[in-house]
Order: C-alpha cells, then sequence, then structure tokens
C-alpha cells in the first residue's frame, strides 16, 4: 500500500433522495433480493461516519473493498495480488485487532467482512497508515460470501471474535455459530485450517463449545475438550476491555479442520492389497 497520502476529499453537498452514501465505497444492500430471505446473525449498525472514515472509504474502497453481491466466485490470488494464506475474519467492529494482526503476520491475507460503515472506513485507514497491503475489506452477508463467492479449501482459517451474543432465548437462532453454519464453513477451510471464536458471553461460549465439539468435521486442539487460553496473535480489543471491565469472563476457543475424509471403494478379491 502506497505511503502517500492524499488530501481528503472536500465536503460534499446533501444527498439528493436515491443518491449512494458513498458513489465509490460500499453499498448498502450489495446481495439485494438476489437470494432468499433467512434470519440473519447480524444487525447493521448505522452510526455517524467521520469525515477520516468518509475520506477512506471514497478513495480506498475500489481498491481494497468488495461488495459482497453473491454474483461471482472470487479469485483470491487475483484479489490480493499473491498466493498467500488467506483467513476470514467475520466482524470486525472497529479494526484495530484486525490491523494488529495484519501487521504482525504479513504472510498471511485477511479477507476483514463486516456491515458497519464506520468500522469499514476505519479499518481502511488503519491499513494504509500501516502499510498493510495483506488487507481487504467485505461488507455484507459472510454467509453470501462463504456459499456463494468462495470455492472449496480456499481458507486457511476463520477468525470470529465476539460476535452478537443475542442473549434473548427467543433470538438464540440468529446466533452465528450453529451446526448449519458449520457445515457451510467445513467446505471453504482447508484441511488443518483453524476456527477461533472468541466471547465474553459465557453462555453463548458454552454453545459454541458444545456445536464445535459435536460437528465431525472440527476437532478441538485443547487436549482436555476445553476453552483456549487467549493466543498471543489475538490482541486484546476495546469492546473485549469493556466487557472485563464489567467482570465478563472471555472465552477462546479454537478448533481444528480434520482432514477429508477419503471413501475407500472395495477391492475385488483377486486383486491383491494396495502396496502388497
Amino acid at each position: 500500500m502506497s505511503d502517500s497520502h492524499p488530501a481528503p476529499a472536500a465536503p460534499q453537498g446533501p444527498r439528493r433522495k436515491g443518491e449512494p452514501r458513498f458513489p465509490d465505497g460500499p453499498r448498502a444492500d450489495p446481495a439485494g433480493s438476489h437470494f432468499e430471505r433467512r434470519i440473519r446473525s447480524f444487525q447493521p449498525r448505522r452510526s455517524r461516519v467521520t469525515a477520516g472514515q468518509a475520506d477512506a472509504l471514497q478513495r480506498l474502497w475500489p481498491l481494497w473493498g468488495l461488495d459482497i453481491d453473491g454474483k461471482e466466485v472470487l479469485d483470491l490470488p487475483a484479489l490480493f495480488g499473491d498466493d498467500r494464506p488467506v483467513v476470514l475474519e467475520i466482524g470486525f467492529g472497529m479494526g484495530e485487532a484486525t490491523a494488529e494482526m495484519a501487521a504482525a503476520d504479513p504472510e498471511t491475507n485477511l479477507l476483514a467482512v463486516d456491515v458497519h460503515t464506520p468500522g469499514q472506513g476505519h479499518l481502511l485507514a488503519l491499513a494504509e497508515r500501516a502499510g498493510l497491503g495483506n488487507v481487504r475489506v467485505g461488507n455484507g452477508d459472510a454467509i453470501i460470501l462463504l456459499r456463494e463467492m468462495l470455492t472449496p479449501d480456499s481458507l486457511s482459517g476463520l477468525r470470529v471474535y465476539f460476535p452478537d451474543p443475542w442473549p434473548k432465548a427467543r433470538h438464540h437462532k440468529r446466533r452465528l455459530i450453529q451446526p448449519e453454519f458449520l457445515d457451510l464453513a467445513a467446505t471453504r477451510l482447508a484441511p488443518g485450517a483453524v476456527v477461533h471464536c472468541a466471547t465474553d458471553w459465557e453462555p453463548y461460549a458454552e454453545q459454541m463449545l458444545q456445536v464445535l465439539t459435536a460437528h465431525p468435521a472440527f476437532e478441538n486442539t485443547r487436549p482436555d475438550g476445553g476453552f483456549a487460553p487467549r493466543p498471543a496473535h489475538r490482541p486484546r480489543t476495546r469492546f473485549e476491555g469493556q466487557g472485563l471491565d464489567k467482570g465478563h469472563v472471555v472465552n477462546d476457543l479454537l478448533f481444528r479442520r480434520v482432514p477429508h475424509r477419503v471413501r475407500h471403494r472395495p477391492q475385488h478379491q483377486d486383486q491383491p492389497p494396495t502396496g502388497a
């Protein structure tokens, strides 16, 4: 990424009805009505975008942004400009931890997805400031990205840090970490890829542990089958600090994608065993 910093864009006048908020930035609903309606695990937030975030969205989105419209399969080496391993992060907030992890591991490409416009702009600005060539920012529904736009075994990791816990019982169906989600994610994760989840909502942590443990495509990296200590590569986020200040307990889960099971064809009685 360039070290030069173009001057901030001049303030624009009031938008006319129907005009996009950022003409060259992320679209409000990239997938539109192309896909079936379903229960979503995220709640779009329309908080205020600062002048710096707006400037980053306008200048950098055409270079490092991706609208998740589900219309084409991504060529990840073309997207990043190299063939390094790609880790998908779902929900990055304001992006500080994402930028820190990208800086600490330049040999890994990070595809960070969120629907929070200020966070998208902030992460783009952080990436430019730090010269991070291994970050791309996705806008939209991660389910559509996984199902429609990524190829099998294309991801070397999946990170889900502090997803919405949907604490009310009637909303538990909206939680992201469910068997159906893991079924889909397993098809896009290469064998050995690590799923790393973290939450400060203990009932959700217990559900995550139960669902991941029960899924045949994943195995716990912890020999005792429990939660993992926070690994050094995951920075403590501002949101996490707020939870700790409130007395919340943060739990990390690290599960590995097991090798694909190969079905062996039965051998003919007269055929010697392989390797004989």
